[in-house]
């Protein structure tokens, strides 16, 4: 991941040195050599996943390409955003989402949790069948990624049920996820108070442009709502949909994304048909980018 932009921009060199740095190890060799047995971890997935998305914005920009009017990042993909928009540096981000990761890791026993996606089941549908499923264990919405695609996350016991529960409710599929935790459900209480520990000693600057939160969906403005959405946002649901459309209702009509693969760009796809949608994961997509909007 990043390798090819690391080697053709210093921009990008850069940050994964920093990230190195910052982490007292070599996370660049891991991006760039690792196994998937090395990076599946969630302590080291998610400073790779950052590294890799600032990296691919550092060489956006380092080849002319216009700053943002607004940011925004699918869970640890929010740390990114706030990046991008100054709320803190890159060395901090990169620290914490490697605690971040840990907490979350740490939060519940290998083998207890569990996370699903259900495809093409409606949102109301689907919150009736995992409250029928869960049988005084917890499984909740957790990534509501577009209008047929929702992940559900829990005990794993409940989110079992919960799938067949939804199968039976009219789903297309429910696809167990190959995750180390079940993340944003209530099972992460005990991460988001770690990680508000670490948060209030990280220094939060007003950012420079607004930063849509998956927490509620809405932009936030100052330091001190970016920090609290941060914390929120380990133990509740993704609001993605929401998140792009309030995005588009605002006039944002072009969205980047930057970091490996194109996920995002799919999913903003099929909620905004009307957007464009860009992505930048290696020199091809820079390129292909840059084109594309002209820089």
């Amino acid at each position: 991941m990043g390798k090819d932009l690391a080697a053709a921009h210093p921009a990008a060199a850069g940050v994964f040195a920093a990230a190195d740095a910052a982490l007292g190890f070599s996370l660049s060799a891991l991006c760039w050599n690792g196994t998937d047995d090395d990076l599946k971890a969630t302590a080291i997935t998610q400073p790779s996943i950052l590294t890799v998305a600032v990296a691919a914005y550092a060489a956006f920009t380092e080849r002319g390409g216009a700053p943002p009017v607004a940011a925004a990042g699918h869970s640890l993909g929010e740390y990114a955003a706030h990046v991008v928009a100054g709320t803190f540096p890159f060395d901090a981000a990169v620290a914490t989402v490697r605690q971040r990761g840990q907490f979350m890791q740490e939060a519940v026993p290998a083998g207890e949790g569990a996370m699903a996606a259900i495809l093409g089941l409606p949102r109301p549908q689907l919150a009736q069948a995992i409250a029928s499923a869960a049988h005084g264990e917890i499984v909740s919405l957790a990534n509501i990624n577009g209008p047929d695609q929702i992940v559900i996350a829990g005990h794993a016991g409940a989110v079992s049920r919960a799938c067949t529960a939804a199968l039976a409710a009219g789903a297309k599929r429910a696809v167990p996820l190959p995750v180390s935790a079940p993340f944003h459900c209530a099972l992460m209480e005990p991460a988001a108070v770690r990680l508000a520990a670490v948060l209030a000693r990280v220094t939060f600057c007003d950012p420079s442009i607004p930063v849509y939160t998956n927490a509620d969906a809405s932009a936030v403005r100052t330091a001190s709502a970016s920090r609290d959405a941060l914390v929120r946002q380990v133990a509740s649901p993704v609001r993605w949909e929401e998140e792009v459309v309030r995005m588009a209702d605002d006039g944002i009509d072009t969205f980047v994304e930057f970091g490996p693969g194109r996920v995002l760009a799919g999913l903003v796809r099929r909620i905004r048909k009307d957007a464009r949608v860009l992505s930048v994961p290696d020199n091809a997509g820079l390129d292909a980018a840059l084109v594309a909007l002209g820089s």
